[in-house]
């Protein structure tokens, strides 16, 4: 054999060895069953994962041996008998190659869903809960926290990433900050490990979250998808949106006087004498700039004493609309590209001068208001010592620019977010379900009264584990008060959110006490994690002695000119909370004309009557978007839920 034909030979057995090396796939395991998990007690548990095809594979934890064969799909599966609480415990999978997972701990696994409200970590919070996060070490507290994305083509078998956490001062500021007041909650009093499972989409509406067979019932969503499932067709809507909002941003830039003058408005020394001046917090469209959108620049000069000066600072400017970019002293301090977040700017040491120092803030605004959200901080802070920033403010407008269209949301979509974020998460066993959601429904508050109860339906369905615990936040107050009564989609969704309750074994937390007239993130996520927890004692736990919710709309009686109101849920009695006139309840006659009534309780019913309307036929409590004040309650601090005797 000559030597070309001996290097060729031995080319072919490398090859060979290769494409055998290829064919012998390694043990995969879903993101889920990872180090640090939390396994659901007390039933059985599924442990899976992919390999060679026939490969055998071997699960070994607490000291028994699991077999499985994988399957001509390559998948595997082994079913552990039910587990008792406790940890931490290692679990070895073996096969073609070993993979040890440490920390595991049995304890109770809670999916932790919906939309912002539920998204919003604790490091949002955290000037409010400074002292919850510094305690946060619990190691039997843990997240994982699934990232978002969607699939319209097919229900996914993993998820994209993600890890379990325990928490600690650190990890907690991306904890959910409703779950983990939650889990504080139920481990403080029953010292079982909670695991959270965060899976949830800032914006999202519930079609999002269902099924494609649940869509079924919903033809305008199920409609929807199929456009969606066309690649081409979500190609080009995203090119077509990026093309827009590139081309809008780079003319504003262009465009921008600020950015293009002999020097940037930014700078110190730029001349400013010329410029406006309006009150901080408050809209420009208030003080001369009505219509506009676009670039308008704010500049603010303060005095700082020595004693703050040279020293690290926190800039807190509220909330802005919709983008801004901040400069202390001609130095980039930092920037937010949406309206929401709360802007809180970390200003190093020497950055702040003694004597005069200059605030200067780019605001971009690309549709409806722009300007500064009131009720909120605007303060510069070093230490003990503040520097309030409210008050007159000069400002010049750097550029006009048409209202930018809206972007395309594709998590928006129907049953993207089940596919891709839901769907594989199934074979997890759990103990049930968080969920806070509907301001994104809200202005459908008819479809969400079915549309919302198929979400549970549906999950309850997929998981396979029977009617599981699904708890759910009812809507907060928001947006301004109204004089008088009036209609509400808002009250409408909370309505449909109360309805639900006909589904065995849900639960809702009520927080209309408990919102910001100017947030639909209000930053109170600690009386909703705890409200929701009294629902799970209940639901979940078998508590029978709890008191888990505030006092439920039962029945009325028409009695001459007054209304008598029945309550469920009363615990050890009615009260107004902070006084002894209730408020927020409204009457009306046949004429549905409804006017502010008087109302009293009188044991565990609430009289209403008003001299307006002499026959009375239908009542209505705190039903407004945001009815503040509102303030039946039981006596153990729980508010009644927001309802309507009529169906107008």
């Amino acid at each position: 054999m000559n030597l070309v034909s001996t290097m060729i030979r031995y080319l072919h057995i490398l090859i060979a060895s290769f494409l055998c090396m290829r064919g012998t796939a390694q043990i995969r395991l879903p993101r889920l069953i990872s180090d640090n998990m939390v396994l659901q007690r007390d039933t059985k548990l599924k442990i899976w994962g992919w390999a060679s095809i026939g490969e055998k594979v071997n699960v070994r934890f607490n000291n028994k041996t699991y077999t499985a064969t994988t399957g001509k799909d390559s998948s595997w599966s082994v079913v552990l008998p039910a587990q008792q609480a406790g940890g931490p415990y290692n679990m070895e999978i073996s096969g073609n190659n070993n993979i040890v997972i440490r920390n595991i701990l049995i304890g109770d696994v809670w999916v932790c869903s919906g939309q912002s409200n539920m998204e919003l970590p604790m490091e949002r919070v955290k000037e409010k809960y400074a002292t919850v996060i510094a305690q946060a070490t619990n190691p039997a507290i843990r997240q994982f926290n699934v990232a978002t994305t969607y699939d319209f083509q097919k229900t996914r078998t993993d998820l994209e990433s993600g890890s379990w956490q325990p928490a600690d001062p650190q990890t907690v500021l991306q904890f959910t900050a409703v779950g983990y007041f939650f889990a504080k909650a139920l481990y403080e009093k029953y010292r079982i490990p909670i695991g959270l499972i965060k899976a949830s989409v800032g914006g999202s509406p519930a079609e999002a979250w269902l099924t494609e067979n649940a869509l079924k019932a919903f033809p305008r969503h199920l409609e929807t998808l199929a456009k969606y499932k066309r690649p081409a067709y979500l190609d080009s809507i995203r090119n077509h949106d990026k093309e827009i909002r590139d081309n809008w941003y780079k003319n504003i830039w262009v465009q921008d006087k600020g950015l293009h003058d002999t020097k940037p408005w930014y700078d110190p020394s730029v001349n400013t004498s010329d410029w406006k001046t309006m009150p901080v917090p408050a809209f420009w469209d208030e003080h001369g700039l009505k219509g506009v959108h676009g670039v308008v620049w704010f500049k603010k000069e303060i005095e700082v004493p020595a004693s703050m000066a040279n020293r690290p600072a926190k800039l807190l400017l509220g909330r802005i609309v919709d983008q801004d970019s901040v400069f202390v002293n001609g130095r980039f301090a930092g920037t937010i590209g949406y309206q929401y977040p709360p802007r809180r700017y970390e200003l190093p040491a020497g950055l702040l001068q003694p004597g005069k120092n200059t605030i200067v803030v780019r605001v971009i605004n690309n549709a409806g208001r722009g300007g500064f959200i009131t009720d909120k901080p605007y303060q510069l802070t070093v230490g003990d010592q503040t520097i309030p920033l409210t008050g007159d403010w000069q400002f010049a407008l750097g550029t006009t620019a048409s209202p930018l269209p809206p972007a395309t949301f594709f998590q928006y979509q129907p049953t993207g977010l089940f596919n891709a974020m839901i769907a594989p998460m199934l074979n997890y066993r759990i103990k049930g379900v968080i969920w806070y959601q509907g301001e994104s429904n809200a202005g459908r508050p008819a479809e969400y009264r079915t549309l919302f109860p198929a979400v549970i339906n549906t999950w309850r369905q997929e998981w396979k584990q029977g009617n599981f615990p699904f708890l759910f936040v009812q809507l907060a107050n928001y947006m301004e008060t109204k004089k008088e009564p009036g209609e509400s989609s808002w009250a409408m969704t909370r309505e449909a959110q109360l309805k639900t309750l006909a589904l065995p074994n849900t639960g809702m937390a009520v927080i209309t006490d408990a919102g910001e007239w100017n947030d639909i993130h209000p930053l109170n996520k600690e009386d909703v994690g705890k409200r929701l927890a009294l629902w799970a004692q209940r639901q979940a736990y078998g508590d029978k002695k709890v008191v888990y919710s505030g006092p439920l709309y039962q029945s009325m009686k028409i009695d001459g000119k007054k209304v008598i109101l029945q309550f469920t849920s009363t615990g050890s009695g009615l009260m107004a909370k902070g006084g002894s006139e209730l408020k927020y309840f409204a009457i009306a006659g046949a004429d549905k004309k409804f006017v502010w009534a008087k109302a009293t309780i009188e044991g565990n019913k609430v009289i209403v009557w008003s001299d307006q309307v002499p026959s009375p036929v239908a009542v209505r409590y705190a039903w407004a978007d945001n009815p503040e004040g509102a303030n039946l309650y039981n006596k153990e601090g729980l508010p009644a839920s927001p309802f309507r005797t009529d169906e107008w």
